[in-house]
């Protein structure tokens, strides 16, 4: 059942690792066949080193529950479920603790857009949620951790904002597709890492005027795009 899919997703998590945004097993990267209603997503605990294709767990996008794969799927199937519901338009979902990315969300600290490297690819921040409540933590976690991401992006759309920074815990990015989000992954460690140099020079750093950051963004995912090629 979906082999095409399970073999992509289990690629996506073996390229965190070599990326350097993983270690140990923390992190997972799924993907969702809309379709067919499902998600693929890897499977709880299992080492990178070891880990196939087979091994990765089909989950209902509507139940929660698997269909597929004799492995648990993975702690966190929960926030990628409902980050699906949420988002009609993201095909993948990446979770990682990269160690700058991860720093941010540690702070409850936003990455503002201080220059044209985030800008290509944000369109403004990276946002940060809330902290969670003691009974949103102790009562479904993971499905709030969703909840309250989901909250923070009530009026911004995913897909120009393609990352999180989840208050307290760690970064989750997405996109159109499931390379895009790790893509997205990579970017985002290397935007965190460039504003915590950025404000290390000057602390005071003010974000990016807004007509460079239109231009930015809008050249490379507005209506009428012009950069790259067609």
């Amino acid at each position: 059942m979906l082999e095409a899919l399970k073999k992509s997703v289990c690629e996506a998590n073996l390229q965190l690792v070599a990326a350097g945004l993983v270690i140990q097993t923390w992190g997972n990267a799924s993907a969702v066949d809309r379709e067919q209603g499902v998600m693929v997503i890897k499977p709880s605990g299992v080492p990178y080193s070891g880990m196939r294709p087979e091994h990765m767990v089909v989950v209902s996008l509507t139940t929660g529950l698997p269909v597929a794969g004799s492995l648990k799927p993975s702690s966190d199937t929960p926030t990628h479920l409902e980050l699906y519901r949420a988002f009609p338009t993201v095909g993948g979902v990446v979770h990682t603790h990269s160690l700058h990315a991860t720093a941010w969300a540690q702070a409850c600290r936003k990455i503002p857009s201080y220059g044209t490297t985030q800008a290509d690819y944000w369109y403004g921040e990276v946002p940060c949620t809330r902290a969670m409540t003691p009974e949103e933590i102790k009562t479904d976690y993971e499905k709030n951790t969703g909840g309250v991401i989901i909250e923070t992006f009530r009026e911004l759309n995913p897909l120009e904002h393609p990352a999180v920074l989840v208050a307290s815990h760690g970064p989750f990015t997405w996109g159109k597709d499931l390379a895009t989000a790790v893509q997205n992954a990579e970017i985002l460690e290397f935007v965190a890492r460039l504003a915590s140099e950025t404000l290390r020079i000057n602390p005071a750093t003010p974000p990016m005027p807004a007509a460079l950051l239109d231009k930015h963004f809008l050249r490379k995912h507005g209506p009428q795009a012009y950069y790259g090629q067609k």
